[in-house]
């Protein structure tokens, strides 16, 4: 029962679901190119699980927050949405091919992968931890606790580790790092104890809260804040069209809807934006 509370296969929606679906508006969806919009279609990679964004149910349906966004978006745009499932390693060099119109899979949009990319930017997400309420666990002095991670993601990597480093220069005990192949596993080391606490993207560690019936709390303010984003290839006039659909669905309080099924709360954007750039007076401009 533990492990139901935060794994990434799940029974369904979240309780209260319901799809969004917004109509099509032409002067956005005449923006699509027309590589894009000759087959009618929208496709994106994605690599689950990584709840609340991209996983699967109980009945091996893709479901989550970006596949929401994602068709609300391609609706908007007057496009089928295509999700197809791949190694995570794969999907930008699918986009790059082009082999798939963008990618949507809990990017981060940075200045690494701009080098090849555009992100049309849809929430920003931060370092956030978790534990067992009461713990008196501090992120900012964990020396000599034991802290659970997804393996290679920022929270073990730009957090976790160079923290124990600091430690250890201080003359204190070191962290040790519990290393998982997924966020879920990672959170529910901390559930039962075996970790004191996790460190997770923002959105995944208050998924995994929400799901854990009191077992967990956030702890601590999010951190090292940073966009995610829907990636396509560099200079792609995909990225505009993108931009504004979601501009669309910020206007009409369908983008705040969305991000609220999910559990939530925070990182909103008030405008599109394109590589950490507003676009709303060019985006306006070009309807």
């Amino acid at each position: 029962m533990l492990a139901a509370c935060v794994t990434n296969t799940e029974g369904g929606n979240p309780e209260g679901w319901q799809p969004i679906i917004p109509d099509q508006v032409p002067q956005i969806a005449a923006m699509v190119p027309e590589s894009v919009a000759a087959d009618g279609k929208l496709s994106v990679g994605t690599n689950p699980p990584f709840a609340p964004f991209e996983f699967k149910d109980s009945q091996g349906r893709l479901i989550g927050l970006e596949l929401d966004l994602g068709r609300a978006v391609a609706a908007v745009l007057g496009l089928e949405f295509d999700p197809q499932e791949m190694d995570f390693s794969l999907i930008l060099p699918a986009v790059q091919s082009g082999a798939l119109d963008a990618g949507m899979s809990g990017l981060t949009d940075n200045e690494e992968r701009r080098a090849n990319f555009d992100f049309a930017d849809f929430l920003y997400a931060g370092i956030q931890w978790a534990a067992q309420p009461g713990s008196r666990v501090d992120p900012a002095n964990p020396c000599g606790l034991t802290i659970a991670v997804q393996r290679t993601t920022v929270s073990e990597t730009d957090d976790v580790r160079p923290k124990s480093e600091n430690c250890v220069a201080r003359g204190e005990d070191p962290i040790t790092v519990l290393s998982f192949d997924s966020s879920d596993n990672a959170a529910l080391a901390a559930l039962v104890g075996r970790a004191d606490a996790v460190s997770a993207d923002s959105p995944v560690t208050a998924w995994a809260v929400e799901r854990s019936n009191g077992e967990l709390e956030l702890i601590g303010e999010m951190f090292d804040a940073a966009p995610y984003g829907f990636a396509v290839p560099k200079d792609s006039t995909l990225a505009p069209a993108l931009a504004a659909a979601l501009q669309h669905l910020i206007d009409t309080g369908d983008y705040e809807r969305i991000l609220k099924q999910w559990n939530v709360e925070t990182g909103y954007l008030d405008e599109a934006l394109i590589n950490e750039e507003p676009v709303k007076e060019r985006l306006q401009a070009a309807q």
